[in-house]
């Protein structure tokens, strides 16, 4: 999947979750949710796999569910980066987090499938 693709979803995601979760807010103009989706990806890139080895016990404790703790963290890390960078997102408590860093991943899943079945289908996979 190319980045631009990936791009594409999880401002789709992010979207998704500022129209469906209290909490989760966006209020600049339209292609700053592209800025906001990329500062998401790279915190996902950069700093993500740093936290889960540093809270590997966790994970290991709680057989994985400790992941969407870590996701609201990521979220509210966005929040707090496009705060700094006046890109009009944010994410008002830990609840709001949680809650949009689910529906974010559930989005995000849904369409990286969709994007990915017609593009095996025309590679013949």
């Amino acid at each position: 999947m190319s980045l631009l693709s990936k791009l594409l979803i999880n401002s789709a995601a992010l979207w998704v979750a500022v129209r469906l979760v209290d909490g989760v807010s966006f209020t600049g103009d339209w292609w700053l949710l592209f800025v906001v989706a990329l500062v998401f990806g790279v915190l996902n890139v950069c700093v993500k796999p740093v936290l889960m080895l540093l809270t590997l016990p966790f994970f290991l404790i709680t057989l994985g569910l400790f992941t969407f703790v870590l996701n609201a963290f990521m979220l509210w890390l966005t929040s707090a980066l496009a705060g700094a960078l006046q890109l009009g997102f944010h994410v008002d408590g830990f609840g709001a987090a949680f809650l949009g860093a689910l529906v974010i991943s559930v989005v995000s899943l849904v369409l990286s499938i969709a994007v990915w079945q017609p593009a095996a289908r025309a590679h013949g996979a």
